[in-house]
């Protein structure tokens, strides 16, 4: 074999290994997640690769991821009930255990044919939340896959759609504002009714003649620290190794530009404006200049 047809073979190699490595990059749901409602209105296809939940008038389902995580990267890619959803709710969210449990939150409130999802956030700390920004999206988030993600870290947690940052919550614990920084917490799913207060306060009801209504989901990875109960320590996983760039991330130029293109476009709500729900006074974290 010539030298040059050897460079070719060796390239072609190095290719393929590249290949499988990233192929073998992202989560799968039948190796990551347990089935914890619905068993029958969820879905596994591709080998795992992609999943379905499903709503009716029977049942709603639900996954939960089987690891538990302590700061990380977390990607989901969601497809959202398309049609008439009003009245259902699709929640991707990470949460610990027990009465003062943490929580981060995406809950994607269905309407009708035509009006536009809304995007409910909320952070809570030691099973407070009363933290909600809700926002319109920039697409049809029901057309085809967009990303969703969460970036935390021991400084700040960061809200992106297709790795644009809508909300960030910094850590300020110096002012007294509690930080989910000690309890690992598990990747969760649903899609269930919710039709006495998801769409406008639960005037629109959710129609059962479209049913079932469906979620997929599919490229979920996990850039994180798995936590070992045994050990009561974190264990970087494979992919965190390869692209760790969260765990000292924060809101660079562009981020905070593309934050405030969409904070001001598109945000509908923000508790860190209403007054008249805070009359003693707006909480801490909302009267500092920083981005939130």
């Amino acid at each position: 074999m010539s030298s040059s047809s050897l460079q070719v073979v060796m390239l072609l190699l190095a290719l393929f290994s590249l290949s499988a490595l990233v192929a073998t990059s992202a989560g799968n749901f039948g190796q990551d997640f347990d089935i914890t409602w619905g068993n029958d209105h969820v879905k596994m296809l591709d080998g795992g690769r992609f999943l379905t939940l499903s709503l009716d008038n029977t049942s709603g389902s639900a996954f939960q991821s089987k690891n538990e995580y302590l700061f990380g990267r977390i990607d989901m890619q969601i497809k959202l009930v398309s049609g008439n959803s009003a009245g259902t709710v699709t929640t991707y969210y990470l949460s610990s255990q027990g009465p003062n449990h943490d929580e981060i939150d995406f809950e994607f409130l269905g309407n009708l044919t035509g009006d536009p999802y809304i995007v409910h956030t909320n952070v809570f700390t030691h099973g407070e939340g009363n933290r909600e920004q809700q926002f319109y999206l920039w697409f049809d988030p029901t057309k085809a896959f967009h990303t969703y993600s969460f970036i935390w870290n021991s400084q700040v947690i960061m809200f992106l759609v297709d790795n644009i940052p809508i909300r960030v919550f910094n850590n300020l614990k110096s002012l007294g504002v509690p930080f989910p920084n000690s309890q690992p917490m598990r990747i969760y799913s649903s899609l269930w009714n919710a039709d006495d207060w998801a769409t406008r306060g639960g005037l629109v009801k959710t129609d059962w003649t479209k049913a079932p209504f469906i979620a997929s989901y599919r490229n979920f990875e996990a850039n994180a620290c798995v936590w070992s109960s045994g050990s009561s320590s974190c264990v970087y996983n494979s992919n965190s190794l390869q692209t760790n760039t969260w765990q000292d991330e924060a809101l660079d130029a562009t981020g905070r530009r593309r934050i405030r293109w969409v904070q001001k476009k598109y945000m509908i709500y923000n508790y860190c404006t209403d007054l008249k729900r805070f009359p003693q006074g707006l909480p801490p974290e909302c009267n500092r200049s920083k981005l939130r």
